[in-house]
């Protein structure tokens, strides 16, 4: 009887990458269908992460139907249960990293949020050429079988089982409202990146989120709460281009960016730069009359910090909310970019991925007591 599901990629780096974006948690639930590969997290049900692997990463991909479900009718198709199971993630990135897949820019430590950056230096332990003729096999055999990860490459082949776990019944996505989405932000991820890096600094516990169609600021980051500071960062969406030091700024996603001393005293710092093109790709504001012309969004920073490796190395990123203050950063990669891999390059024989991938993190709303009070 043939495996349920075998997945060759001849890149198990653009795997490494993909799936440590989600490495928050410890265990990551695993669905296989016919067209992906999926990994989800969670934490306390307030975030959840989810890793697409589509089919066009792998080389080659093959998944079997269990034989004891009946596949003949195409309008039980949809109710077909796929395997899924829980697996360690934390084990899974580490046979990776053993397997000598490494990421380099793990070594600035798990709150690095800097952008990746191209590491000018390389060894015979950190050269491109070292994937070459490497190959990455996932294999599910039957259903509470382990999850096998074979690496193969001339004369060596390295397995390593990882065992699986059924899933918990009250597993289950955080939901964004499809039909009730009142923001839709399109972006490129850089500029996401630097204001959260730059709010970081002040060390606040609560991210709050401001957007407007009709006046300005039309979307702000404030990182409130914190013991030093609390600090704004306003996002330009128009297409005219301001002077600044005798420069024209281009490269920055900031319009203001003001911050506020908790010793009573105030200073305001302000680099006006309006962009050509737009900030925002698609910017899409609607928020219900309940709400006023403003969107107002509180979140813990915390959570919105571990979404941090996604940012630095997704080329955009959609924001989203729905009438329930659920936030959705949907970003993508492209795995073809060299900026979507730090500090490495794609070496000669080693096939490059065009078809961009996807990661997902849904964040809950934080909801203190003064809005509890005023929702009553």
């Amino acid at each position: 009887m043939p495996p349920l599901f075998t997945g060759v990629s001849n890149n198990a780096h653009h795997l490494y990458t993909l799936l440590s974006c989600i490495g928050f948690a410890s265990r990551a639930t695993v669905q296989i269908t016919p067209d992906r590969l999926q990994f989800s997290v969670e934490e306390g049900r307030v975030i959840q992460g989810v890793a697409i692997l589509q089919k066009s990463l792998f080389t080659s991909y093959t998944f079997n139907v269990d034989n004891n479900q009946d596949t003949t009718d195409q309008d039980d198709h949809d109710e077909i249960e796929y395997p899924h199971f829980v697996v360690s993630l934390t084990s899974l990135l580490e046979t990776l990293k053993i397997f000598g897949i490494n990421d380099l820019s793990d070594s600035n430590g798990a709150r690095d949020t800097s952008l990746p950056q191209t590491n000018p230096a390389s060894s015979a332990f950190n050269a491109p050429s070292l994937l070459m003729d490497r190959s990455c096999t996932l294999q599910y055999i039957e259903h509470g079988a382990p999850l096998s990860i074979i690496i193969s490459e001339p004369g060596v082949q390295t397995t390593c089982e990882l065992v699986t776990y059924e899933p918990e019944d009250h597993e289950s996505e955080i939901p964004l409202q499809r039909d009730a989405i009142i923001m839709k932000i399109i972006m490129r991820s850089a500029w996401l990146h630097n204001a959260i890096a730059e709010l970081d600094s002040s060390t606040p516990p609560i991210l709050k989120l401001s957007a407007s169609a009709k006046e300005k600021p039309y979307f702000a980051l404030s990182g409130t709460g914190g013991p030093f500071s609390e600090s704004t960062v306003e996002f330009s969406i128009d297409h005219h281009n301001e002077i600044v030091g005798g420069a024209t700024q281009t490269e920055h996603a900031v319009q203001t960016h003001k911050v506020a001393v908790n010793d009573g005293s105030s200073r305001a710092r302000a680099t006006r730069t309006k962009l050509a093109p737009t900030v925002a790709e698609t910017f899409l504001v609607s928020p219900p009359s309940s709400m006023g012309d403003r969107i107002r969004q509180s979140y813990r920073f915390a959570l919105i910090r571990k979404a941090a490796r996604a940012m630095a190395v997704a080329n955009k990123v959609c924001i989203r909310g729905d009438q329930q203050g659920v936030l959705s950063l949907q970003f993508m990669i492209d795995l073809d970019d060299p900026s979507s891999a730090p500090g490495r390059s794609v070496g000669a024989g080693v096939k490059s991925h065009p078809d961009p991938c996807f990661i997902d993190f849904r964040f809950v709303p934080f909801v203190d007591d003064e809005d509890a009070e005023r929702d009553v």
